[in-house]
């Protein structure tokens, strides 16, 4: 059976610099996310969003755990991870927007958001699809004798996907640094996860590859971060993979802010998760033991505010792709 992760222990202690920067990366995740469904409904921005309201805890608490050179990959809900890994807010905003100073030069729109450099190997529109990518990363920066590992993202859905088999089960035979961490929303799209599957428990699945599996509370930045630190140690010291599972919540539908207008969830469910808001969570843990003020987190807000403010103007008026251009870096066989 998967373990779930220990309460708060000596060895565990998270310092103040550490829930800082977690609360910083959620109301970045938070606010840049509430301003991009505000543009969607507002018919500002083309295309499909699918937002990671509510689930900033899972983000944040990995991408805090991991190097500048780790890589990860995504899901088609990928601002969340894109932002904790430092993708700017003007690359971002103007991806979503379609202009040439995107982070893909306005090609790949919210689905297939990446920056290479900064390890962001993409969203990915396809379920399930990242988790062979981050195994041949994983593979690769073993192949070339670095000590980078990788983290893959993926909801509970993908895990019925043959690539994800695939992928954890040559991880595991390999023993390549890989992390893999579901995020658990309880839905695969509109489908609740009793639906498409007979498993309580994700994480019980890594048992079938040999691999590690353990349960955190995704609404607990600092529970998450906890167990990623671990996971990715034990990856860096060439002991193999793992498996997390993330049990969190999206506050919004699967696609959009209102979606389909097709009533899937209770209006209490969504009440019920939104009264354990990982950023209410984990302020008021901070304003608790002294780690910060209220007025140091409300700067936070306020700097974040403005910073996106500017980043949406400089989208804006950002140009779009020459048509001169469209079949640059395009490629047939």
């Amino acid at each position: 059976m998967a373990q779930k992760k220990p309460a708060d222990t000596a060895e565990h202690r998270t310092s103040a610099q550490v829930i800082k920067d977690l609360h910083e990366r959620m109301v970045r995740i938070r606010l840049f996310e509430t301003e991009a469904g505000k543009l969607m409904e507002a018919g500002r921005l083309p295309g499909f969003l699918h937002l990671y309201v509510g689930q900033e805890a899972v983000a944040a608490g990995v991408m805090a755990a991991l190097r500048d050179d780790d890589q990860i990959t995504s899901t088609h809900r990928g601002h969340g991870h894109a932002v904790a890994k430092g993708v700017g807010f003007r690359e971002m905003y103007a991806e979503l927007y379609g202009r040439a100073t995107g982070a893909c030069l306005g090609r790949g729109g919210s689905m297939h958001i990446n920056d290479v450099s900064l390890g962001m190997l993409g969203a990915n529109g396809i379920v399930g699809a990242g988790v062979p990518i981050a195994v041949g990363a994983a593979f690769a920066a073993r192949y070339k004798g670095e000590d980078s590992v990788a983290v893959t993202f993926f909801g509970d859905g993908a895990t019925n996907i043959g690539a994800f088999h695939e992928g954890a089960n040559m991880a595991a035979v390999l023993g390549l640094p890989v992390v893999f961490v579901c995020e658990n929303n309880g839905y695969a799209e509109f489908t609740p996860q009793s639906g498409h599957m007979l498993l309580t428990d994700v994480a019980d699945r890594a048992a079938a590859y040999g691999m590690p599996g353990v349960i955190v509370d995704g609404m607990d930045a600092v529970a998450v971060h906890r167990a990623a630190t671990d996971a990715v140690a034990r990856a860096r010291s060439g002991a193999g993979p793992m498996l997390i599972e993330a049990k969190t919540y999206r506050y919004f539908d699967h696609q959009g802010v209102k979606g389909l207008r097709h009533p899937y969830r209770s209006d209490e469910e969504v009440a019920e998760w939104k009264a354990r808001d990982p950023i209410d969570l984990l302020e008021a843990r901070a304003v608790a033991d002294g780690t910060a003020t209220r007025a140091e987190l409300d700067d936070t807000w306020h700097r974040t505010r403005d910073e996106i403010a500017e980043a949406i103007a400089y989208a804006e008026s950002s140009p779009l792709p020459d048509t001169a251009d469209l079949l640059h870096n395009v490629y047939s066989g």
